[in-house]
């Protein structure tokens, strides 16, 4: 081979080679919350320790504490950019909104559960009950992050419903509580193991019931009519 021919291989790979590096250290914080919320729901928060954490995302322990200072650090950063796309989602609905009560308040549970109910996010309800009296500031950050909103959607479907006069006049904090509880407990069934899961449950059949029943008991009574049937 003549000297012309003789390519080194090591200049010309470089920035290839530190390009896929870059990629690599990008995507390491996502891994590694994929992972810990994993085993978090999996395992429970405080069974789990950095180490496993580590080993599930296939790094070392050392590059953890280089994005977060500890599990507590990890579970919030995982509400927190596990829900930004939901609430844009969710933002964006009500701003282009222009159907009908009933309409507004089946779109935001379906909407919840395809990129809540259906996703490992699904797992957060089963793991905040079991550790919130042992983590009390964790659990406090759930409700304020995850909870109050999406409890604020929901009231403000019902209350655009009220308003429309296609539901009646009612408390409106009580019927967010109405309205959520079936729809988490279809979540917490997802991680439950058995006897205590829902089997085989068809979900959207289960969806289409709930949201057909709450809207008949949401929907304005003619007068004169029994509320208790």
């Amino acid at each position: 081979m003549s000297k012309s021919a003789s390519v080194p291989s090591g200049p010309r790979d470089a920035p290839e080679t530190a390009a896929r590096w870059t990629r690599r250290k990008d995507a390491r914080p996502g891994e590694i919350l994929d992972a810990a919320l994993e085993l978090f729901v999996a395992r429970g928060f405080a069974a789990t320790k950095v180490e496993d954490i580590a080993r599930a995302a296939g790094v070392t322990a050392g590059t953890i504490y280089r994005y977060y200072a500890n599990k507590e650090d990890m579970l919030k950063a995982v509400i927190q950019e596990s829900y930004e796309r939901t609430y844009l989602e969710g933002d964006q609905l009500f701003a282009q909104f222009r159907g009908t009560g009933p309409e507004l308040l089946a779109e935001v549970i379906r909407a919840w559960w395809r990129l809540v109910g259906s996703t490992r996010l699904s797992g957060l309800p089963k793991l905040m009950i079991a550790e919130a009296a042992n983590f009390p500031e964790l659990a406090q950050f759930h409700r304020e992050a995850v909870i109050e909103r999406g409890e604020g959607y929901i009231a403000r479907a019902i209350e655009y419903g009220i308003a429309r006069g296609e539901f009646r006049p009612l408390p409106v904090d009580i019927a967010v509580k109405v309205v959520c509880a079936p729809v988490v407990m279809a979540m917490i069934w997802r991680h439950a193991p058995l006897p205590c899961n829902a089997g085989d449950l068809d979900i959207e059949r289960y969806l289409d019931e709930v949201i057909h029943t709450l809207i008949q008991g949401l929907a304005v009574r003619p007068a004169g009519s029994n509320p208790e049937r």
